[in-house]
């Protein structure tokens, strides 16, 4: 049950998020927009579609300042309890530090879920789109060139049917070295292989030229081959779309995209160390708002005398120092130095064991 006091701390809490979110925002918003301008006016991209391109940034930039907000949220409703010695006289009531802060860490957790659900549902579609503006209207100088060529492309359209190309050519939607597998249960059943594939827009089906159908008994063993050079038209149940799919980076998929993918991907051979700690700094990053939260709480109590000005100088380190661990953590990964799971959670473990150890301080 929720006393006064809980009740003016979280308040305090969160109209303090709120305008820190803003003012972040803001900021991010602003400097973007100065560092893209020349690229916008050059490119003569509308004012409407500039509109759209920051309406789908909007996620992304709420979910990489809110950390910082929760940080300064934490200081500063915590702080200006000490500032005003009400912390001092609920000590010497005996009412403990866990219990004063309770309500915060609480904050912190529910946070943490919120960052979770906002990268997966609204950050990775944000950054699909916003990635696709840049690729359409702002051609030259972009930073989210979509490659016209995609090499390995494995796709899987159910648990037995599996697809491969070695190379496909975007802009002329055609595909080299063609490998269809159907597999059953303990066994190949089908294979088509096909040396080009080009898309034909009318019937909407692919034109095969070099190719063989194969079919196999229960055994294994092949008891049909058929071998066509002329091309042929044939629907083979995926289209140029679902290709282009392959382009798409990991900051584009939320998690269970990132999953699906990383099963189909290492199903056919393919290295997926990158994908991987991709995967789990998805969940990692989300867990930051409840971190920082138990490093801003010691901040405060242990400089009671400057509580805030010591807080807020501290909370810069912190945080800077925070995003410099996950970094370093993710570039071990990449290099397959350490796990991709540890070298995602790398700096949450770090932190929150500096976090509970300076809880710990404080209280005593």
């Amino acid at each position: 049950m929720l006393n006064k006091l809980d009740q003016y701390l979280i308040r305090q809490f969160w109209i303090i998020l709120g305008l820190s979110v803003l003012g972040f925002v803001s900021i991010f918003v602003i400097v973007d927009l100065i560092e893209n301008l020349d690229r916008f006016m050059d490119n003569q991209v509308p004012a409407a579609v500039v509109w759209k391109y920051y309406v789908y940034t909007l996620p992304y930039f709420v979910s990489i300042g809110l950390p910082m907000s929760v940080l300064i949220s934490t200081v500063f409703s915590l702080g200006s309890m000490v500032k005003r010695n009400e912390w001092t006289a609920m000590k010497a009531s005996g009412i403990s530090l866990y219990r004063v802060t309770l309500p915060l860490i609480l904050c912190g957790l529910f946070l943490s879920g919120f960052s979770f659900a906002l990268d997966n549902m609204l950050v990775a579609y944000g950054n699909e789109k916003r990635f696709e503006i840049d690729r359409d209207y702002v051609k030259r100088k972009s930073r989210h060139k979509l490659k016209n060529t995609l090499k390995n492309i494995f796709l899987q359209k159910n648990t037995s049917t599996h697809i491969s190309l070695t190379r496909y050519y975007i802009k002329k939607t055609t595909g080299h070295d063609l490998t269809i597998v159907d597999l059953g249960p303990s066994r190949i059943r089908e294979r088509i292989d096909a040396k080009k594939i080009t898309w034909n827009a009318d019937s909407a089906k692919w034109s095969l030229s070099g190719y063989s159908f194969r079919l196999f008994n229960d055994q294994g063993l092949e008891t049909d081959v058929m071998f066509g050079t002329s091309d042929t038209l044939l629907s083979l149940g995926f289209t140029p779309d679902e290709i282009q799919q392959q382009a798409r980076k990991p900051d584009e998929l939320d998690y269970y995209s990132l999953t699906e993918r990383i099963t189909q991907l290492k199903e056919n051979g393919v290295d997926t160390l990158r994908w991987e700690v991709t995967r789990y700094l998805k969940i990692s990053f989300a867990f930051t708002n409840l971190i920082v939260v138990l490093f801003g709480i010691p901040l405060v109590v242990l400089k009671e005398k400057n509580s805030l000005s010591f807080g807020a100088g501290a909370s810069v380190f912190v945080i800077f120092g925070y995003y410099a661990f996950i970094k370093f953590g993710q570039s071990l990964g990449f290099k397959g130095i350490i796990d991709p799971m540890v070298s995602a959670w790398l700096g949450n473990i770090v932190f929150t064991a500096g976090g509970i150890l300076l809880l710990w301080r404080a209280k005593t």
